[in-house]
């Protein structure tokens, strides 16, 4: 290992490690299913300590903790493939550890550690609704999409300069509010399988660890698209001046 990328995937470990303890941790302790104050605890907690760390490790890795967003910035063409994947090991162990040691500090697993699970017969207003793996598939990587595409135009593109851990906590956030009640709105694949290896529980495993991956790729050929989009107009721009009668 380089001594280069040593620090960054130690950062990615321990951002990964700080981000399921707190934020599986506040799933467990609050719990998800107390309404909106109980979702929103959650949402917060999450976004909080994804944007703290993307401040304290940004500068040193970029601050991913996901590899949802890892595979984006791959995809992207804004890192290397042996780069990326130290990073995704360095992630998903941060996450088990994380876990295991949220599974420690609460004495067992009864709380459910925060595993996602799909929304069943949940009260919707007059009616209920059922997630079907299907529909999670859909959201999960929705939300990853959205993630993703801050991400980059942020923190990749330079955008919001020192603000984009900000616009990403942020983003973090907001899709919790709305997805949390339906698919547990994980959109990490470290997120996910942490608690599902300390808990044994892997139900719709698959869903929680591939769909977020497509919905980062879809982000990455979406933001890289637009970024050719603008450089063609630039490029484009003062030939259509000097054609523009004064």
């Amino acid at each position: 290992m380089s001594n280069h990328l040593a620090p960054k995937l130690l950062a990615e470990f321990i951002g990964t490690f700080a981000f399921v303890f707190i934020g599986a941790g506040a799933a467990a302790v609050v719990g998800e299913g107390v309404g909106l104050p109980g979702i929103a605890a959650v949402a917060f907690a999450h976004g909080l300590a994804i944007m703290a760390f993307a401040f304290a490790f940004g500068s040193i890795s970029g601050g991913h903790m996901n590899p949802a967003v890892t595979v984006g910035v791959l995809a992207a063409g804004a890192m290397r493939v042996g780069e990326a994947i130290g990073y995704i090991i360095s992630q998903l162990i941060g996450g088990v550890a994380g876990a295991l040691l949220l599974r420690t500090v609460l004495g067992g697993a009864a709380t459910g550690l925060g595993v996602p699970v799909l929304a069943h017969n949940l009260a919707l207003g007059a009616t209920s609704v059922t997630i079907t793996p299907a529909a999670g598939f859909m959201i999960e990587a929705l939300l990853a999409f959205f993630l993703v595409t801050v991400a980059l135009s942020t923190a990749v593109a330079g955008r919001a300069g020192n603000l984009a851990p900000l616009a990403i906590g942020m983003t973090l956030t907001f899709n919790i509010v709305m997805g949390g009640a339906l698919t547990g709105a994980p959109f990490n694949p470290a997120r996910a399988l942490g608690p599902m290896v300390a808990t044994g529980k892997f139900d719709d495993a698959w869903l929680y660890l591939l769909a977020p991956i497509v919905g980062a790729i879809v982000a990455a050929i979406v933001h890289t698209g637009l970024g050719r989009l603008a450089q063609e107009e630039l490029a484009a721009g003062p030939g259509r001046a000097s054609q523009t009668p004064a």
